[in-house]
C-alpha cells in the first residue's frame, strides 16, 4: 500500500464509550462518569496522543436504545450526561494543546447564549474551542420547553412529506442559529478592548457593532457581551447523515463528520458533500470531511472482536450504530484509515471508542504510533490554536469597516 499524507485524527467521547454495555467492562469507571476528574483524564489521554481535538456528546433528552426511539425504561444502559460545554470549560485548564469541541443544541436554545458560551470556552482554552451544533427533532425534547409542538419521529415516517418538511425547517433554523452566533462573535472588533487607564476608557465603543439579524426564526440586534474570541471564529463542526444535514454543513460549518460503511460509500458521501457546497455557494473555505468510526482495538489477533462480543452478550444484542464498527489490531485499523482516505479523499477521522478508557488508550498508545511509523500522523503539536491545526486561517472581522457601530445608529 503506498504511503499517504498526514491525516487528521479526533476522538468522540460519550459516557463510558459508544457500546451501550461499555460501563460494565472490567476496566470501566462507571462510578466516575459524572465527575470532572473522569473527563479530565480522558482529555489528557487524548492530548498525550497529539489528537487534533476531542468532541463531547450532548442532547436535550436522555439517551435511548434507538436512533428515533422515545425515552425508554431501560436501566441496564447509561442514562444521564453532564453539560458538554461546561465540561469542556472545566477540563480546558487541565489541557494545553488539544482542541475541545462540545455539542450544543440549536433547537430550543437562543443563539445569543450559545455565542457567549463558546466564546468563553475559546478564552478559557486559549484558542482551542469548537462547537458541534445539534438539531433536536423529537417531541419529547420539545416538551421540556413547552413553546412548540413537534410531530412524532420514527424510522417509518421520516420520509413522510410533512415530517421531512419539519426536519428541513429545523436544519434551516440551525443554519440561521450558526449564522447569528458567527455574527455575534464578530460584533466586537479584535482591538475593541483598549484598557486606556489614563483616559479612563476600557472599551472603544466605535468598535462594537450591531449585527441586526432579522430572519424567520431569530431577530437579534447585538452586540455580544463577550469580546471576539481568540480564534476570531471558533471551529464549527456538524454531524451529517443525509442531504438535509449536508446542506447545513455546507452553509454553516468548517468540518463535517460523516458516517460511511465502506470506502466506496465514503467516496459517494464526499461527492454529496461537495455538491451541497456548490449548491449553497459556500462563502467559507472548503469543508473538511471526517469519517466517523466506532473502534475496538487490541494488539492480539481476535481480542478486540472477542471483547466486543462479550459486551454484545451483556447488552443482549449485536452492537450496530449509524457508522461502521471496526474491531481488530491497530495495524489493521491503520490500513483501513489510510485506504479509505486515499479512495474517498477524506481529510481525517473522528474515532468513537467502543469502551472507555480502554479503546482511547489503544488509540493513543497503539494506533497513533502505528500511523507515525507510516508517516501518516504528526509526532506532536506545532500549532497553538485549533484553527491553525486544521489549516484554517483566522478570519477577518466582517464588521471591521465600521458598519453598524454602537452609537452610530
Amino acid at each position: 500500500m503506498p504511503e499517504t499524507s498526514e491525516l487528521h485524527l479526533a476522538v468522540a467521547l460519550d459516557g463510558a464509550g459508544w457500546h451501550p454495555a461499555a460501563w460494565r467492562a472490567p476496566d470501566a469507571r462507571p462510578g466516575e462518569l459524572f465527575s470532572a476528574g473522569y473527563w479530565a483524564d480522558l482529555a489528557r489521554e487524548a492530548e498525550a496522543g497529539a489528537l487534533d481535538f476531542l468532541t463531547i456528546e450532548d442532547s436535550l433528552g436522555l439517551q435511548t436504545a434507538g436512533r428515533f426511539a422515545s425515552p425508554d425504561d431501560r436501566t441496564d444502559q447509561v442514562r444521564g450526561r453532564l453539560d458538554a460545554v461546561l465540561t469542556a470549560a472545566r477540563i480546558a485548564p487541565q489541557t494545553t494543546r488539544i482542541g475541545l469541541v462540545p455539542t450544543a443544541v440549536t433547537t430550543h436554545t437562543e443563539p445569543f447564549h450559545l455565542s457567549t458560551s463558546i466564546a468563553t470556552l475559546d478564552y478559557v482554552s486559549e484558542g482551542r474551542a469548537g462547537w458541534r451544533p445539534r438539531v433536536a427533532a423529537s417531541p419529547d425534547e420539545a416538551r421540556h420547553f413547552g413553546r412548540r409542538e413537534f410531530p412524532p419521529l420514527t424510522q417509518e415516517n421520516v420520509t413522510d412529506p410533512a415530517v421531512a418538511a419539519h426536519l428541513s425547517d429545523l436544519f434551516d433554523e440551525a443554519a440561521d442559529a450558526v449564522e447569528v452566533v458567527r455574527r455575534l462573535w464578530d460584533s466586537w472588533e479584535d482591538d475593541a478592548v483598549i484598557r486606556d487607564v489614563p483616559a479612563g476608557r476600557f472599551v472603544d465603543r466605535g468598535k462594537l457593532h450591531y449585527i441586526d439579524f432579522d430572519g424567520r426564526w431569530f431577530a437579534v440586534r447585538g452586540p455580544s457581551i463577550t469580546p471576539r474570541p481568540p480564534q476570531g471564529q471558533p471551529v464549527v463542526a456538524s454531524l451529517a447523515h443525509a442531504d438535509v444535514a449536508y446542506r447545513l454543513a455546507a452553509r454553516a460549518s468548517d468540518v463535517v463528520f460523516v458516517t460511511p460503511a465502506s470506502a466506496e460509500h465514503a467516496a459517494q458521501i464526499v461527492a454529496e458533500v461537495r455538491a451541497a457546497e456548490n449548491y449553497s455557494e459556500r462563502p467559507l473555505p472548503p469543508l473538511q470531511v471526517y469519517a466517523d468510526l466506532v473502534v475496538f482495538i487490541d494488539e492480539a489477533p481476535g481480542a478486540a472482536t472477542a471483547r466486543k462480543r462479550r459486551l454484545d452478550d451483556l447488552d443482549g444484542a449485536d452492537f450496530a450504530t449509524d457508522c461502521a464498527v471496526v474491531a481488530g489490531p491497530p495495524g489493521e485499523l491503520a490500513d483501513l484509515l489510510l485506504d479509505w482516505k486515499q479512495a474517498a479523499g477524506l481529510d481525517g477521522y473522528r474515532l468513537r471508542p467502543g469502551a472507555l478508557p480502554h479503546d482511547l488508550q489503544q488509540i493513543t498508545g497503539a494506533l497513533v504510533p502505528e500511523l507515525r511509523r507510516r508517516g501518516a500522523f504528526r509526532s506532536g503539536y506545532a500549532e497553538s490554536t485549533l484553527r491553525e491545526r486544521l489549516g484554517l486561517s483566522r478570519p477577518a472581522n466582517r464588521y471591521g469597516a465600521g458598519r453598524y457601530q454602537i452609537g452610530a445608529a
